[in-house]
């Protein structure tokens, strides 16, 4: 049976893990590893508050790991991280082959690294309140004034 490549997002406990990342990504490498999995690469994403409260915590700290392995050694893996008492929340994906070095290159550099933004002004043709106004074939918005009369209906 053929290796697939996965990514795996789980949230830990920010209490447990309490800036040790170094320590909470050698915990998740030994799950991995364990169950027979390749660790591709591993990056914390981002601390934040949560959604809504798991298991009582409001806060978590989200970390990125991408690894290969048989898709028979999964189920090991979710119940391993379901044991693990610093991982409040998981999730694993499998990658599209074709997808497999762009997400690795998400998986090792900072996301705002991979990013990029235009900072360039917009065309003038693109648009504005002034095209806006034109296409409805005058004053967009409210009108001042009174309203139209009516024809054909006499008082």
């Amino acid at each position: 049976m053929a290796a697939n490549v996965y990514e795996c997002m789980v949230i830990l406990d920010t209490n447990k893990v309490a800036g040790d990342q170094a320590g909470a990504a050698k915990q998740l490498h030994t799950i991995l590893e364990r169950n027979n999995a390749e660790v591709l690469s591993s990056r914390p994403w981002a601390e934040t508050k949560l959604a809504y409260p798991i298991k009582n915590h409001k806060k978590g700290l989200y970390f990125l790991t991408f690894f290969r392995t048989e898709g028979q050694n999964l189920s090991n893996i979710e119940r391993d991280f379901q044991l693990n008492e610093t991982i409040l929340r998981s999730l694993i994906l499998r990658i599209e082959g074709k997808l497999i070095d762009a997400m690795l290159e998400v998986g090792k550099n900072d996301m705002m690294d991979c990013l990029k933004t235009v900072n360039t002004p917009p065309d003038e043709d693109l648009g504005g309140d002034d095209d806006r106004r034109d296409r409805r074939g005058g004053g967009g918005g409210r009108r001042s004034g009174p309203p139209p009369e009516k024809e054909g209906k006499e008082g």
